[in-house]
Order: C-alpha cells, then sequence, then structure tokens
C-alpha cells in the first residue's frame, strides 16, 4: 500500500518490480485489498497490450494513513 499511496495509480508491472513479488502473488494481495475497499483494480490498454492498474480508494487511504501513525506511535514508546 506504501507504494500506492505515493501516487495516483500505478501499473501493475511497476508495484510487482518495485515490492519484488511475483504476478500470482500480487494479484492475490491486490484482490485482497480490492475486497477490503481499499484498493481499485481499474484494466485496460496502451495501444494493443493490455494492463492494470491500482489505486488506493479514500477508504485505503485512510487506512493506511491510521496504519502509519499507529508504527509512529509505538516507535515513539520505545524510544
Amino acid at each position: 500500500m506504501a507504494t500506492l499511496a505515493a501516487a495516483d495509480k500505478a501499473e501493475f508491472a511497476f508495484v510487482r518490480d518495485t515490492v519484488e513479488v511475483s504476478d500470482p502473488v500480487l494479484s492475490k494481495q491486490a484482490a485482497t485489498l480490492e475486497k477490503a475497499g481499499y484498493v481499485e483494480i481499474t484494466k485496460g490498454y496502451v495501444g494493443k497490450r493490455p494492463r492494470t492498474w491500482l489505486s488506493l480508494t479514500a477508504q485505503g487511504r485512510r487506512a493506511f494513513t491510521a496504519h502509519i501513525a499507529a508504527l509512529r506511535a509505538i516507535t515513539e514508546h520505545t524510544r
């Protein structure tokens, strides 16, 4: 989700390469996040080539922001 939080949308292949996972692993995670309402999956074409884009929903952005805040709170207590 951190990769998606940095942009409006990201191409599937870019996310896969950035987080260093296989297509099936990313596909399964994206589908799970989509069912939870955190990610939107958009399919289309660039020229004649099929492409898939991933983007965080508003709910996904809120959840990610809350998660980061919780992690920061934990690290502040360990200092």
